[in-house]
């Protein structure tokens, strides 16, 4: 379920009404003292950012010395609300020019009043992109780079762009080359016991996309993905104690990904004790500094076996396209047991 947000409200650290709004008339005009009296004069405010006071929610966020305060009369997403204040007050800042606190607010009533209408309809959130918005939500004194020249002709089909399945992208795109990037990026997080049995194994990922296409194309993309996790390195620590004040540590870390990959950035950590007066090191390759854990960065390797098998453009002009697929896997939490 949306929002579904019944009135919102701008408050200053005082407890003040900067401006506020109101979308639906199943609250009455008092919710404010009420958040006032049983929220902001107790010790409360800042322990749980949603209330519930007389029959109605209160979801509130602090941001700089403004509270923005969404009342909610009936059963409502809560992520969603603060979504909305997140994107909302992202809004205006891009129009006051990166700042959002209790003068921006009072020098720019107007134009706020002007936007609550837009990006929110009978308590339900609707358009803020500020690309979008600023097409055709524009005053004066506002760094707006749709609105910097006076005589400049209106951008075409704005209604189209705010009113569309797909607002966030204008018409009329075009580029010289047309290219598609996908990073394929993994975080290996390893606890293994020092008998070398694993104790916790998981990848966390995300595929990241930046694409260079002209006109509104179509993509897909196939994958496939193995089971278990394959790690990209073996560490095989030992420690002998040579004495009461001297141990040897001796760390071998083995690769375990194709012959054809390589590895940038491997740093391999071991902790001593605070006290440790003096140390010694030979190392095979590399370098050792006085600082088992490992960081590592290991280009086209995945530990959890995804691999893009294809990745489809179609646009109604049919254009070629140069599609471009990295994978990246990185250490977590790497951690072997001596």
């Amino acid at each position: 379920m949306p929002v579904a947000a019944s009135a919102i409200y701008f408050l200053n650290l005082r407890g003040d009404v900067l401006i506020n709004r109101t979308y639906r008339d199943d609250v009455g005009g008092n919710m404010v003292d009420a958040f006032r009296t049983h929220i902001m004069q107790t010790k409360e405010l800042g322990n749980c950012p949603v209330r519930q006071i007389g029959g109605c929610s209160f979801v509130y966020m602090r941001i700089s010395n403004v509270y923005i305060v969404i009342v909610v009369s009936s059963n409502a997403n809560v992520a969603c609300g603060f979504k909305f204040v997140v994107e909302a007050v992202a809004l205006f800042k891009s129009y006051f020019g990166g700042a959002f606190d209790e003068d921006a607010i009072r020098n720019n009533f107007v134009l706020i009043y002007e936007l609550l209408d837009e990006i929110m309809d009978f308590g339900y959130p609707q358009n803020l992109s500020p690309e979008i918005l600023k097409l055709y939500i524009t005053q004066e004194g506002v760094r707006s780079p749709f609105s910097s020249k006076p005589k400049d002709k209106p951008v075409p089909n704005a209604t189209l762009q705010v009113t569309g399945a797909v607002g966030w992208r204008r018409e009329g795109l075009a580029y010289k080359k047309n290219e598609v990037f996908l990073d394929i990026v993994e975080s290996v997080n390893l606890l293994m016991s020092s008998k070398g049995n694993v104790l916790r194994c998981d990848v966390t990922g995300k595929v990241l996309m930046k694409c260079f296409l002209s006109g509104m194309p179509d993509l897909k993309l196939g994958y496939r993905i193995t089971e278990g996790v394959n790690l990209p390195f073996r560490v095989l620590p030992t420690i002998k104690e040579l004495g009461r004040t001297r141990m040897e540590v001796n760390v071998k870390v083995k690769s375990v990904f194709g012959a054809k990959m390589f590895a940038l950035g491997v740093v391999v950590k071991i902790p001593v004790p605070k006290q440790t007066a003096k140390t010694n090191f030979q190392v095979t390759t590399g370098r050792a500094k006085y600082n088992p854990s490992i960081d590592c960065l290991v280009p086209m390797f995945t530990a959890s076996g995804l691999r893009v098998r294809f990745l489809k453009v179609w646009e109604k002009s049919g254009y070629n396209t140069v599609e471009w697929v990295r994978y990246i896997t990185k250490a977590g939490s790497y951690e072997i047991r001596c």
